[in-house]
């Protein structure tokens, strides 16, 4: 990961404090790596450093996972020095370095904000409580900040009057659940398991129909349900394992990394669907005979979407336990009730082709509302502005297709508040097109029908295959030294790519 100015700090001051100019390891990340901001700014705030080296002895911080207690520790011992971490909230820099082994989604996350802004990531995915534990957090040192503020982006028109819209929103309740709705959707989903179980024997093909849409459903709904922030949400947490044999961890790693960081070409793994499928034209190094009939054979590696993640799911929760990562046992109990009862009821005639036409299903929702929208090479500091330039919304035509997509045709107020129960999201249409008017966002709100938006994004395959390979394109899986780029970060995604070397 590329370290945060701050670190240029602690890179000096170790050799201040050590004698005979031993070589030392440096952490949290082993590898300083600059990234180019911060090699541009070296040599205004050289004098900074050198201040630093002349003061006292580097010192860093240990903190509590419950961030109760942060004392101030000695950064170097005889084998590494640790470095600064330090991430912006709502205008203030914290040192997340004492905390980030405790960060319960893990260590990376805090790494991919590592000099950087991360007010909306903070706010969107986070609890109530979770929003008032990085309150104790260190704050950053003077020199970091110093530092820090003469790369990083200010705050933006739009970022400032998100952050206001946001805080009305939460005062007036939006947040909070209507359990009719609740738990009519779920009695939506086992009317279609009930369905699909009945019939399972006597029509067996239109029991796969079935069972595949129950699987869809249950994929919006644990999506809902591990995005959610309140009491209701945590108790269903791991209904997308056993409803839909999907984890929680693995959900939350891959597709709030997809929240952060939409459409960021090397880090979003929802746009590195190569070799199947190619979003943009690649390098050469990268291209592969199947992107010159991909617009052809399109349906496939979208049918094959539910298996994948399955796959994924349970790689990621056996690394999840190893790991020691909250909650990980109890996903690999649901993930294992789930294939107790698929395996007991249906036979296989009818449960192997209903992951496949859920796959299908699913692609075909997901993947238009953002691979025809705008595509970023690098980090869009102004979160606010990239979701609304790397998202269209489908405008269903009947009450069945407003069911089956789950909410995921509001995908811009999903995006732009992942933790809100989605029946609210109609209810915000009318504001956010006013936002957008307002702060005249490029592009504005975008939406067309639902049957558009899939020929858009099969119109985008075909103009990608026609097209020629582009040496110097951006890669998938990202370039050296990308902050969070996949090839960096322990993935299936990654994994993937390693395994086409």
């Amino acid at each position: 990961m590329s370290p945060s100015l701050s670190r240029i700090v602690f890179l000096t001051l170790p050799f201040a404090h050590v004698a005979a100019f031993q070589p030392l390891a440096f952490s949290h990340s082993t590898k300083p790596f600059l990234n180019d901001k911060i090699h541009s700014k070296v040599s205004v705030r050289a004098s900074v450093a050198d201040e630093a080296v002349e003061t006292k002895s580097p010192q860093a911080w240990d903190c509590t996972d419950d961030l109760e207690v942060c004392t101030q520790v000695p950064a170097c011992d005889d084998q590494e020095c640790r470095t600064s971490l330090d991430v912006r909230i709502h205008g203030k820099w914290y040192d997340l370095s004492g905390w980030r082994k405790g960060h319960p989604a893990g260590e990376h996350w805090i790494d991919y904000y590592d000099g950087r802004d991360a007010t909306e990531v903070m706010d969107g995915f986070h609890s109530e409580k979770g929003r008032k534990m990085y309150q104790r957090l260190p704050a950053s040192s003077e020199q970091s900040v110093a530092m820090l503020e003469a790369v990083a982006e200010p705050d933006t028109e739009t970022q400032i009057a998100f952050r206001k819209m946001r805080a009305e929103l939460e005062e007036a309740g939006w947040w909070e659940r209507d359990m009719v709705h609740e738990y009519t959707q779920l009695g939506l989903w086992a009317s279609c398991v009930i369905v699909a179980a009945t019939t399972a024997s006597s029509v067996p093909v239109f029991s796969s129909f079935m069972l595949g849409i129950s699987m869809t459903a249950a994929g919006w709904l644990g999506h809902d349900y591990i995005h959610g922030v309140d009491k209701f949400s945590d108790k269903f947490r791991n209904f997308a394992a056993i409803a839909a044999g999907l984890a929680p961890t693995w959900w939350s790693d891959k597709h709030n990394k997809h929240h952060a960081l939409t459409n960021e070409q090397g880090v979003d793994e929802d746009i590195a669907t190569d070799p199947f499928l190619f979003p943009y034209v690649p390098d050469p190094s990268q291209d592969s005979p199947l992107r010159k009939i991909q617009h052809l054979v399109f349906w496939i590696p979208f049918s094959a979407l539910f298996a994948l993640w399955r796959v994924d799911s349970l790689q990621v929760t056996i690394d999840a336990i190893e790991e020691k990562r909250p909650g990980a046992k109890d996903e690999m109990l649901g993930l294992l009730a789930h294939y107790l009862i698929l395996l007991s009821v249906f036979p296989v005639a009818v449960w192997f082709p209903a992951i496949f036409v859920s796959g299908l299903l699913s692609a075909i929702i997901v993947t238009p509302t953002h691979q025809s929208e705008a595509m970023f090479e690098d980090y869009q500091p102004d979160w606010v502005t990239a979701q609304f330039m790397s998202t269209r919304n489908a405008v269903t035509t009947n009450p069945f297709s407003e069911w089956l997509w789950g909410g995921m045709q509001y995908q811009l107020e999903h995006h732009l508040f992942p933790s809100m129960p989605r029946n609210k999201y109609p209810l915000l249409k009318e504001k956010l097109q006013k936002f957008a008017n307002d702060l005249k966002i490029p592009g504005g709100y975008r939406e067309s029908g639902e049957f558009e938006i899939v020929k858009m994004n099969w119109e985008l395959y075909r103009d990608v295959a026609k097209a020629d390979a582009v040496e110097g394109a951006p890669l998938s899986r990202g370039r050296p030294g990308q902050q969070a780029a996949i090839a960096s970060t322990n993935t299936p995604a990654m994994k993937l790519a390693a395994a086409q070397k």
